[in-house]
């Protein structure tokens, strides 16, 4: 009964989808949903080579899909002559997945017989392979039934995941119980991951490739990136740098005079915020906050507006509070008005606060921060991030319930430099002793396509 209303549902959708505003993150979803059968399809028909193996690599948004980074990077070194599919199913994602070394890049189909099946025939793939832990009941049934090897990598299960629940393993079992390999990020992943249905003899301890992936953007990051030339400035200003990341308006609320605070107890610094999702609406009121928050003559600036020095454009003034100087790189705030690249603006930092803790939806990636050697800060709803568990544990990162807490926090590691070098050393210790699980997820897709051919 479950898997006739979930195939009901679907059928509503494609519906549904073209009443839905299309500029909305939801439209945008189901617009690139609705059409992504035509895509692959049509590549299909052009560049499909059926003598050389085809991996179909799926993951939901960039999140999930840094994970898949450093295994599809390995793939194509490994096996140059095969062909590389990759799907998504957030509009996130979009831009972030044609910088990927893949063939086709397109959104993930809608979950239904008939969009599935003609993917499937279009592409035809050795191996599918899902990024840890969207899988799709459909696509892995027909899947399964074409002969199709069936994969996870980097796979998850939180202990407070509601796939975990009585309707959701009713619904999820049979999907997991047709997977042929899975690679766990750890034994306890493992534990649960056999208890939704997949065969135990068929799941094995990899790890998580998003340290991995985290390590080669580092080791790849250009220090010559104007973004990060125009931080720098002329290297004249020593005051450390705290980059808040990935923030919501519940973390904001908090942030913002804690952030006072910290410079009220004597602490001196310069600031770095990115918003999650940085609209216009919302960074207009994210500056008020700043403006509110923070002291009188503070220059803010946007992060577009900034110019690497000796380039002989100073900065727009239009976004700066009272006290601009007009010159190039002499801020003390910057708002970034960019998606795409956070991870490299970590790289500046001298402590680093992640959003999502004081949001609903829980905590955003640590792991940039941490493989950049920069000690961690973040919210209370922290407890389904593995990594935020393990950096905890290691020293790298504290945990604050409100802004009091946090304020005290950040005044702490700002001018205590002994022990934020500790912290420091402990974050980045917790990323690389996570590396080699790329590899590991990269010979688990060989075994299995080259056992199956």
């Amino acid at each position: 009964m479950l898997t006739f209303l979930y195939s009901l549902a679907w059928r509503a959708v494609p519906l549904l989808a073209p009443a839905l505003p299309g500029s909305g993150k939801l439209g945008r979803a189901l617009e690139g949903r609705r059409g992504a059968s035509r895509v692959l399809e049509e590549w299909a028909g052009r560049a499909r080579d059926p003598a050389r193996p085809l991996v179909w690599y799926h993951a939901a948004s960039v999140g999930e899909g840094r994970q898949a980074e450093a295994v599809l990077r390995g793939l194509r070194v490994a096996r140059p002559g095969w062909q590389l599919a990759y799907t998504f199913s957030s509009p996130s994602a979009e831009r972030w997945a044609a910088t990927l070394p893949v063939d086709v890049a397109a959104y993930l189909p809608f979950d239904t017989a008939a969009d599935t099946g003609r993917a499937l025939g279009a592409v035809k793939p050795a191996v599918l392979v899902f990024s840890a832990t969207d899988l799709w009941p459909e696509l892995v049934r027909q899947a399964h039934a074409r002969g199709v090897r069936l994969a996870v990598t980097s796979a998850t299960l939180a202990p407070t995941s509601s796939r975990r629940g009585l309707l959701a393993r009713a619904l999820l079992g049979p999907t997991y119980a047709a997977l042929d390999r899975v690679g766990a990020i750890d034994e306890e992943d493992a534990r649960r991951l056999a208890q939704l249905g997949v065969p135990r003899e068929r799941i094995a301890v990899t790890g998580d490739t998003r340290h991995d992936a985290a390590c080669a953007r580092l080791a790849a990051l250009s220090p010559d990136a104007p973004h990060l030339r125009a931080l720098r400035g002329d290297g004249s200003d020593r005051r450390p740098v705290v980059v808040a990341g990935s923030t919501w308006p519940a973390d904001e609320r908090v942030l913002m005079p804690a952030l006072r605070g910290a410079f009220d107890r004597g602490a001196h610094f310069r600031l770095v915020v990115a918003p999650h999702e940085p609209t216009a609406d919302h960074l207009a009121v994210l500056e008020a906050k700043l403006d509110h928050c923070m002291p009188r003559g503070m220059r803010r600036v946007r992060l577009s507006s900034l110019r690497p020095p000796g380039n002989g454009q100073p900065p727009a003034t239009g976004n700066w509070a009272s006290g601009n100087s007009g010159a190039t790189g002499a801020w003390d705030a910057v708002v970034v008005d960019k998606v795409g690249v956070l991870a490299e603006l970590y790289a500046t930092a001298t402590l680093a606060f992640v959003g999502g803790g004081f949001h609903t939806k829980g905590l955003h990636s640590v792991i940039e921060p941490a493989a950049a050697g920069v000690p961690v800060l973040f919210g209370p709803r922290w407890q389904g991030s593995r990594d935020a568990r393990l950096l905890l544990e290691a020293g790298g990162a504290r945990a604050a319930d409100g802004r009091n807490e946090l304020s005290a926090l950040l005044s702490d590691w700002l001018q205590n430099d002994a022990a934020r070098t500790v912290a420091a050393a402990a974050a980045r210790a917790v990323v690389q002793g996570g590396r080699g699980a790329a590899d590991r997820s990269v010979q688990l897709i060989l075994d299995l396509v080259e056992r199956a051919s």
